[in-house]
């Protein structure tokens, strides 16, 4: 019995005659083709000319966007309905942005519903304190914080640093979060180059949390350094990581890249073709 995928080949060389039917876009897995981007990785762009520059990632290959708080705001100085049509002009989807739970969190998920995010994910952590208490406390905030955006159909999350994974009390920290908070509320975007750069293995957590991690920020890391690198001149295994997206729950990852060779497009496209020769 034909599997899908080649029953979608066969049926696209059987009409080559047609000039409008794209082979490759039938033999690709959509998980393949949706290629995201932190907008942090052009944060300096973004603020002199966020459509010039959103324009640029898509002419490059990228759909999937993630945005990160900036000196203009959540949407770099566009409204949330501006930013949504401007990405979806560009053939891009406002996937994801990355905010703080602070005294304007309800405006805040207000502005995501507004822009057509299904994610908003919390980028650090709302109260101080490398201790299991502060973080028991804060997991509890978090599952309010989801109950409050799954009211508006958004989905919440938080992403990691390296500093979560301390170990205080025979504890480690970040695990505390994933203990204590409800996998239907809290969906986890795991930064895969602080992970290793902290000395633990993303692989460990998808096997100790199978499902956790539906996002990932997948970017190299120089480890002697611990700065961003680009892909394929680091210690992540790019290609590797991949593999394991089943049991890690993965929907959908932003390339993101903090530091450049030489500019951030620079980099940010030697990223993408560096992606598009993997295979997974």
């Amino acid at each position: 019995m034909l599997n899908r995928r080649n029953f979608l080949n066969q049926t696209a060389l059987a009409a080559v005659s047609l000039p409008v039917l794209n082979v490759e876009s039938f033999s690709i897995p959509k998980r393949r083709k949706n290629i995201g981007v932190q907008l942090y990785s052009v944060r300096v762009e973004m603020n002199q000319d966020a459509k010039g520059t959103l324009a640029k990632l898509a002419k490059m290959g990228y759909n999937q966007i993630e945005s990160a708080r900036s000196q203009k705001g959540l949407y770099y100085g566009l409204s949330p309905k501006e930013m949504k049509q401007t990405c979806m002009d560009l053939g891009m989807t406002l996937r994801s942005g990355h905010v703080h739970v602070d005294k304007e969190w309800l405006k805040t998920i207000d502005q995501a519903a507004e822009a057509g995010q299904e994610y908003l994910i919390c980028s650090t952590m709302p109260t101080s304190g490398q201790t299991v208490s502060n973080y028991t406390e804060v997991a509890d905030a978090f599952n309010k914080a989801g109950e409050q955006c799954k009211s508006k159909g958004i989905k919440f999350g938080y992403h990691n640093h390296e500093y979560e994974f301390d170990t205080v009390d025979g504890q480690i920290l970040y695990n505390i979060l994933l203990k204590n908070t409800q996998a239907d509320l809290v969906h986890m975007e795991l930064d895969l180059g602080w992970v290793i750069a902290a000395g633990k293995s993303p692989q460990d957590y998808f096997n100790q949390f199978p499902g956790r991690f539906p996002l990932w920020h997948l970017k190299d890391m120089d480890l002697a350094g611990k700065k961003s690198t680009e892909f394929g001149k680091g210690s992540l295994d790019i290609g590797g990581m991949l593999k394991n997206y089943k049991k890690s729950g993965l929907r959908y990852f932003f390339i993101e890249q903090e530091e450049y060779g030489k500019s951030a497009f620079d980099s940010l496209e030697y990223d993408i073709n560096y992606y598009k020769k993997i295979k997974w």
